[in-house]
């Protein structure tokens, strides 16, 4: 890992017409627009769906590396997560993140080391730790056999 502080950076451009395109050095252009919920077109990712997707992504890669540092064999992770967006103090924000989890491990493997590093997962991706609205964990370890 390289030392503190890292950067990201992003660049988002549209013309009056066209979706947003973002870009960020070395990676693949995406295309966005507002979701169907805001009158969008629903065919593309939103901010919205990125978030949702943020939280997603760093839970399985932080599992992977506490699975990877603690030497845990499991064969599958699957993780969906829903956020919800309300009015809160007359503003719209994500007031919920739901994290559900299900982890296959092969037979004889300890379910709960499974599923303590399925938690330890959740409190270490930082993407949840950065944002004002809580994740909830919903885990289920399935032991093949």
């Amino acid at each position: 890992m390289k030392d503190f502080p890292h950067h990201y950076t992003v660049a988002a451009k549209a013309l009056p017409d066209d979706p947003v395109e973002l870009s960020s050095p070395g990676l693949p252009t995406l295309e966005s627009a507002p979701p169907v919920e805001f009158g969008g077109p629903g065919d593309r990712w939103s901010p919205e769906t990125l978030l949702v997707a943020a939280v997603a992504d760093c839970f399985v890669l932080s599992f992977k590396a506490i699975a990877q540092a603690s030497k845990f064999e499991w064969t599958s992770l699957s993780c969906d997560v829903e956020g919800e967006l309300d009015r809160q103090d007359k503003a719209m924000q994500f007031v919920g993140f739901r994290v559900r989890a299900v982890l296959d491990v092969p037979a004889g493997a300890d379910e709960s080391r499974a599923q303590r590093l399925l938690e330890k997962a959740e409190h270490s991706c930082l993407i949840t730790s950065s944002l004002k609205a809580p994740a909830t964990l919903e885990a289920e370890v399935r032991v093949a056999g």
